[in-house]
């Protein structure tokens, strides 16, 4: 069990902080802090530069948390916050990744829920400071604060469209 933990952790944690460094870098195929803020505007979000440098900083920093185990609940929840905006992008186009549906955030939501709910396991910085197991009603709180604050974050954050996205919308729809 201990080594499937560690394999889920680094795998999780390592795509997840991946993802925040190609939003605000050009490793890893990023376009940059420029590309990243791009693509929130593109998306519909208010904030711009401001907005991709924390949700690049919210990526990166649970995803290595959830990677080292460290303060596995609260680096579970940012994940399951930032991965729940990405699907809610995503949404529309439906579950599956080759249509670019939400189908690859919503399993980092649920591995990250998963660690939240299991434990970082015994090869983990949390269990070296002697902070696990975490009590229930912490995972449990940390499962639904997530993706609240995510839905949160695409309520305050999401503009609706101009007039003449709206308009360039409905003729491309035609």
């Amino acid at each position: 069990m201990e080594a499937g933990l560690l394999v889920l952790r680094l795998v999780a944690g390592l795509l997840v902080a991946g993802h925040g460094v190609q939003k605000v870098s050009h490793r890893l195929g990023g376009h940059g802090l420029a590309g990243g803020t791009e693509e929130f505007r593109h998306d519909g979000f208010r904030g711009g530069r401001l907005t991709a440098v924390v949700a690049g900083a919210s990526q990166i920093g649970a995803g290595l948390f959830l990677t080292v185990g460290l303060l596995t609940p609260l680096a579970a929840m940012a994940a399951m916050g930032v991965m729940t905006v990405a699907g809610t992008v995503k949404w529309p186009k439906g579950l599956w990744v080759q249509n670019d549906g939400y189908e690859y955030p919503l399993v980092l939501v649920v591995v990250s829920a998963a660690l939240a709910l299991t434990g970082p396991g015994r090869w983990s910085v949390d269990h070296v400071l002697g902070i696990t197991p975490w009590p229930l009603w912490v995972a449990l709180s940390a499962i639904v604060l997530g993706p609240a604050s995510g839905l949160l974050t695409r309520l305050v954050l999401h503009r609706a469209p101009s007039a003449p996205e709206r308009t360039r919308h409905a003729q491309t729809a035609d």
